[in-house]
């Protein structure tokens, strides 16, 4: 199982995310099973075609998701995934 871990600037629209262990083989099947746990949560993450909204970035370990419209990037039991809004201004 993976261990998913959220940014402050999420926990601001959720406030009841907390890193977390889940079960999945891939970014979509992840992100199926946080949305069980915070019903919501992936309409913010992911657009109506279920691509990853603009603002939105994953990283799976130290690398940026690839597949941002099927979401297939493979999800192995020891990875870290990060998930995170963008942030933009100056």
């Amino acid at each position: 199982m993976a261990k998913v871990n959220f940014t402050a600037a999420l926990k601001r629209f959720y406030p009841t995310l907390e890193p977390m262990v889940v079960e999945g083989n891939s970014v979509a099947e992840i992100l199926a099973v946080l949305e069980k746990k915070h019903t919501g949560l992936t309409d913010y993450l992911v657009d109506e075609h279920g691509e990853l909204r603009q603002h939105i970035n994953i990283f799976i370990g130290d690398q940026m998701l690839t597949d941002r419209t099927n979401l297939s990037d493979e999800v192995r039991e020891r990875d870290e995934v990060l998930i995170f809004q963008a942030l933009s201004g100056g």
